[in-house]
């Protein structure tokens, strides 16, 4: 299964990433060639050589318009546009108009789908850190054209490397303050903060912001699972350069190759434990089942069976964690009619999940994600869901419906 380990000692930046991408691909020129081909207005991507404490590699230059709009940062150490808020609402949002330009770009829809769900990321981040709805966040509009090019950039070379698996190290935020549109803020600024949520982060001695609200949502956006190099043998690795200089290398490395059981992707073993019961009602079998989950088993479900003599009987299968067996088992043997329980050890193959709360018009709805192995899949959780639908006095189906299509609020 081809692997894609993101190496974030020294943080991560939209252009960074993009670098060190571009060091897996066989044929790097041609690339930035249909980048640079895909419509981002005034924008001219370029490639050269760096080097940090002796280790070289590839540093990335955003030009717009012949100028390369990094120059204009001054104390931020990697590039990167903190985001204001107007004080009045907007007809348009700077959000819908990035949004609308994406759309417009010569790039695949699912490219377009993974740009889109980053700056999603990054205007909810924003909206939180200032506590203004997501419509009046303002991203300047000539300054964002190189993080549109950054983030259009990561979101092509990964579905032209198309790794099965995405796995990062904790990722280094570095430490001290950074200056913004809005004064000094701390490491790691709000919005960056915010976005890295759940992940596993550190600081340390390197003063600075070595991690950017770009470089976080791409991260948290790609990355199934944070924490040591999985198990893997590696085919290319790849060296993104920062601009500045620090003691440490300012880069980001990524592995690429063959990974096998990547954390928090695969390889995970369960025990399923099933017996064969013919002489119970379904009201005690059900309620059996129900101290089964309560009881913290992973999946517990009963399928129609033909036993011995031709009776009529249920077959109950349990699916619990390894260790667990000897417990689930007991509770079996004790709520059921069964003399004996069967048990097997399996592997499984798991999408690596993350649940996130997201706002609607209706009230807020918790939505699981899975990813790994190439596919990425949502949905909202059942029990947010119904109760919606309860609340709003229409069918359950229609509710879901309604969360994907983010459609007004259903009539009673």
């Amino acid at each position: 299964m081809k692997t894609l380990y993101i190496e974030c000692n020294m943080g991560a930046a939209g252009d960074m990433l993009m670098a060190a991408l571009l060091e897996l691909h066989p044929d790097a020129d041609g690339f930035l060639a249909r980048l640079n081909a895909v419509g981002i207005p005034g924008v001219t991507v370029t490639r050269e050589a760096a080097s940090k404490c002796g280790i070289k590699g590839t540093y990335v230059r955003v030009e717009i318009g012949g100028h390369e709009e990094h120059d204009h940062e001054d104390d931020d150490d990697h590039h990167h546009h903190h985001h204001t808020h107007d004080s009045h609402s907007h007809n348009h949002s700077d959000n819908h108009a990035i949004g609308h330009l994406i759309d417009h770009l010569d790039i695949s829809a699912a490219v377009k789908n993974h740009a889109r769900a980053v700056y999603a990321l990054i205007a909810e981040a924003e909206s939180h850190a200032h506590g203004v709805p997501v419509s009046q966040i303002h991203f300047h509009e000539v300054g964002e054209m190189d993080a549109v090019a950054d983030i259009v950039g990561v979101c092509m070379l990964i579905e032209e490397l198309a790794p099965a698996a995405i796995c990062a190290s904790p990722v280094h935020v570095g430490s001290g303050q950074v200056r913004c549109a809005h004064g000094i803020l701390p490491v790691p600024a709000p919005a960056t903060a915010h976005i890295l949520t759940g992940i596993p982060t550190y600081g340390g001695d390197i003063g600075g912001e070595l991690c950017t609200p770009t470089g976080a949502a791409l991260l948290r956006h790609f990355a199934a699972s944070f924490g040591p190099m999985p198990e893997m043998t590696t085919d290319k690795i790849g060296y993104g350069m920062g601009k500045k200089d620090f003691q440490a290398a300012n880069c980001v490395r990524v592995f690429y190759g063959t990974g096998r059981r990547p954390d928090g992707v695969t390889g995970e073993k369960v025990a399923e434990l099933s017996c064969n019961i013919d002489d119970m009602t379904g009201e005690a079998l059900g309620y059996a089942c129900g101290l089964l989950l309560e009881a913290g088993a992973r999946d517990v479900f009963t399928l129609a069976a033909a036993m011995k003599k031709g009776r009529p009987g249920q077959l109950l299968v349990c699916v619990c964690d390894v260790e667990r067996a000897d417990d689930f088992a007991a509770l079996i043997l004790k709520h059921t009619t069964t003399f004996g329980v069967r048990k097997a050890i399996l592997e499984r193959y798991t999408l690596a999940r993350r649940i996130d709360t997201v706002a609607t018009p209706y009230g807020d709805v918790r939505i699981k994600t899975g990813r790994g192995y190439g596919v990425e899949k949502s949905k909202p959780e059942y029990d947010d869901t119904a109760a919606l639908a309860s609340r709003h006095g229409c069918s359950f189906m229609e509710m879901e419906r309604r969360i994907w299509n983010k459609e007004e609020e259903p009539q009673k």
